[in-house]
């Protein structure tokens, strides 16, 4: 069974819109896109170290507006994220279904990721695509989560944590603080939420 990683750039209050730059996601009047960027240091090593473990070539599973803002970038910026053409890109959308970007393909439901999680073992990463993961949330298709939580609040915004999500427990595998206050955080599923009485 291929293990779904879902993989975001969030704030402290959870908010995941735009986080790469100005115009990449303006919907709903959202005007703090870019709110990663005063925060990469390249002399943080550990922390690049760490973004590059991440970042190896694995197959996408991605929503469609995302899928396309990776489209028009990434299939012609390659060399800044090696293998982004090797991989399979797996676009979940009921209305796109073809496209010039090599070794793309499309689903259309969440039977169809179903089938796909149970197609191998290669893992599925999941970056930013907000409704596909609460969808995939919604139905307890994460396996891992991946969180890059920024030292902002924004107030406004998509995010990650949102209609749907159900109840779960989670169990922290990696971490990381960088210089400049970003966590890097990594957890697995680790079953029902379990409650009692401190004390």
């Amino acid at each position: 069974m291929r293990k779904i990683i879902v993989q975001e750039f969030i704030t402290l209050d959870g908010v995941m819109q735009a986080p790469g730059g100005p115009e990449e996601d303006t919907s709903n009047g959202f005007k703090y896109g870019g709110w990663t960027a005063p925060y990469f240091n390249e002399a943080d090593a550990e922390a690049q170290k760490l973004m590059a473990k991440w970042l190896e070539p694995a197959d996408l599973l991605l929503g469609r507006k995302t899928f396309e803002i990776f489209e028009a970038y990434w299939s012609t910026h390659a060399d800044i994220w090696p293998g982004i053409m090797e991989v399979t890109k797996y676009c979940v959308s009921g209305e796109k279904e073809k496209t010039g970007w090599i070794n793309s393909k499309f689903l259309k439901n969440v039977d169809e990721i179903k089938k796909l999680k149970n197609s191998g073992d290669a893992p599925l990463h999941v970056i930013g695509s907000g409704n596909l993961a609460q969808t995939l949330f919604k139905h307890d298709l994460v396996d891992e989560m991946r969180l890059m939580t920024y030292p902002v609040t924004l107030g406004q915004g998509k995010r990650l944590f949102d209609v749907g999500t159900i109840p779960a427990a989670w169990e922290m595998i990696e971490h990381l603080i960088s210089s400049n206050g970003v966590i890097f955080a990594s957890y697995k599923r680790a079953g029902e939420v379990k409650t009692g009485t401190v004390g």
